[in-house]
């Protein structure tokens, strides 16, 4: 599969990815204080010769290989980027201005492809994990880099869950882990039915996409036993979920261009739906990323079709769709107030490495305005647009 890909080509450079290289990094302070956003428009045109088809900001000195995931900090308006590069820095903070800019603060490196960032609540401390089986936490105020969790495999996703004040690890050695971050050992492993693909977490609700489209549904008051298992809607392969921000559902997003809308109890099924997306004429494309707007409860999905997309799933309907850009948007996120939506345009590996995109170096990161028109929810009765 797509992983499996993308993995052993990193891994044929195993001289590289079993050498500890010395990160470089420049130590920052973290502020306390929110720092206020008047995000202006950009100025038209591509930056070094980059399409920018939605006249987006452009982030410098971007990741140098595909970026895998993309977080801001809870707090303030720092953005951390992760990406398959093994012998180059691959977790970078970024800040972003009031005027768009985005300035390179720090990175520090893993030995091996990263795959998942998080950060914890205070906004002090980014968690990022990957290929080397592990997950790491970078304290930003004094520029320490430990481990804090391990796997038997990479490490898919990790979130930082700040009701309980535990990280959960999800990873291809088919567990989920509860990590106590100040011990050693994990506080909780579960395992799962097969290796982890997605996770998303709004406390109590936490929800796991497997290989072989196996879905784990847990509430958190007891995360030994999941609530539901069941299958996906979805007939293809799970590539990410999305937990609603009420708690009663979630999305599933499949490489077969479809999404799924699913309550969690049986009482709601009749508000389950699945639509399609990501799609021109006869190709379809993956649907590789889905966040919720943190203040509108709508949501966009990002797609291998360089597509971006707002939806309203109460009213059935797309509110915005972006233009398409050169490359495969694999990750994307809100910031804290939703005010910014950050996405990368960059290689996906889904043709493997024979694709000449695969060693174009094209590998970018944008910040997206986000208007209220853009995501502001709309009654049923004003519905447009393909469902």
């Amino acid at each position: 599969h797509l992983a499996s890909l993308r993995t052993s080509r990193a891994w044929r450079h195993s001289r590289l990815c079993h050498v500890a290289v010395s990160a470089r990094v420049r130590v920052f302070v973290v502020p306390h204080a929110p720092i206020a956003m008047s995000f202006g428009m950009p100025s038209p045109g591509a930056m070094n010769g980059v399409p920018n088809p939605n006249r987006d900001f452009q982030v410098a000195n971007p990741p140098n290989d595909g970026v895998s995931s993309l977080s801001w900090s809870p707090t303030q308006n720092f953005l951390v980027a992760t990406c398959w590069a093994y012998d180059s820095d691959n977790v970078l903070c970024y800040e972003v201005q009031a005027n768009g800019q985005a300035t390179p603060k720090a990175a520090q490196q893993h030995d091996a492809p990263v795959l998942c960032s998080a950060w914890n609540h205070d906004g002090t401390a980014v968690f990022s994990g990957g290929c080397d089986n592990q997950v790491k936490k970078w304290d930003l105020a004094t520029n320490q880099h430990t481990q804090v969790a391990q796997h038997d495999g990479p490490v898919r996703h990790c979130v930082w869950i700040s009701e309980i004040n535990l990280l959960v690890t999800g990873s291809w050695d088919k567990t989920l882990k509860y990590w106590d971050t100040r011990q050693p050992n994990p506080a909780l492993t579960v395992q799962l039915p097969e290796r982890c693909y997605a996770l998303s977490v709004s406390h109590p609700l936490l929800v796991v996409g497997t290989a072989e489209r196996h879905i784990q549904v847990y509430n958190l008051s007891d995360p030994q036993r999941p609530y539901k298992q069941l299958m996906s809607p979805l007939k293809y392969q799970t590539r990410t979920v999305a937990a609603f921000p009420n708690k009663q559902g979630y999305l599933v997003g499949s490489i077969e261009g479809r999404v799924a809308v699913n309550h969690v109890e049986e009482s709601l099924a009749s508000k389950n739906f699945t639509f399609k997306c990501h799609r021109e004429q006869a190709d379809i494309y993956s649907v590789n990323d889905i966040k919720f707007h943190p203040v509108h409860g709508t949501f966009v999905t990002c797609g291998s079709d360089g597509v971006f997309n707002f939806w309203d799933k109460d009213s059935k309907q797309r509110l915005k769709q972006m233009a398409k850009t050169n490359a495969p948007i694999p990750c994307g996120d809100f910031n804290r107030d939703g005010s910014i939506f950050a996405y990368a345009v960059s290689y996906d590996w889904s043709k493997g490495g024979s694709d000449p995109m695969a060693s174009s170096g094209q590998n970018n990161i944008f910040l997206h305005a986000v208007t209220d028109t853009e995501v502001s929810p709309r009654p049923p009765a004003a519905r447009t647009g393909r469902r």
